[in-house]
């Protein structure tokens, strides 16, 4: 066990397999391992596990003044180290809209490529309409 090299205990993934868009999960072929059994499984890897788990928050649309884009705030509590009390501390995230949120909806944003200097996030949903 000791003598097997760090290519052996990782799977190869085959990058030649077709991926087929029809199936949440496709099987990919896998290197021969030796197992007790001598048996090999095949390796499955699914379609929302090609990107990562990306991060997401919950925040409200602060402004949307701008074309396609608003500024979600996203609050969230912290315990001070010193007075162990919860202090609210605000972020603001820019992101990409195109589901037409405005100022005061509560909205989920997910984290995405970079899509101008200051846009990295975009709106997926909106959680609750503001009140008129």
């Amino acid at each position: 066990m000791a003598e097997e090299t760090q290519e052996d205990l990782n799977p190869v993934v085959n990058e030649s397999a077709a991926v087929d868009d029809s199936a949440d999960e496709t099987p990919v072929a896998a290197a021969p391992a030796d197992d007790a059994a001598g048996v090999s499984e095949p390796v499955t890897v699914s379609k929302s596990g090609l990107r990562g788990n990306r991060a997401q928050k919950i925040g409200v649309v602060a402004s949307d003044k701008m074309q396609k884009t608003v500024v979600v705030r996203v609050d969230r509590l912290i315990k001070h180290p010193k007075y162990r009390r919860y202090v609210r501390r605000t972020s603001k995230f820019m992101a990409h809209d195109e589901t037409g949120a405005t100022i005061g909806d509560k909205v989920r944003i997910i984290e995405t490529r970079p899509l101008s200097a200051h846009k990295r996030w975009r709106v997926v949903e909106i959680i609750q309409k503001a009140a008129k």
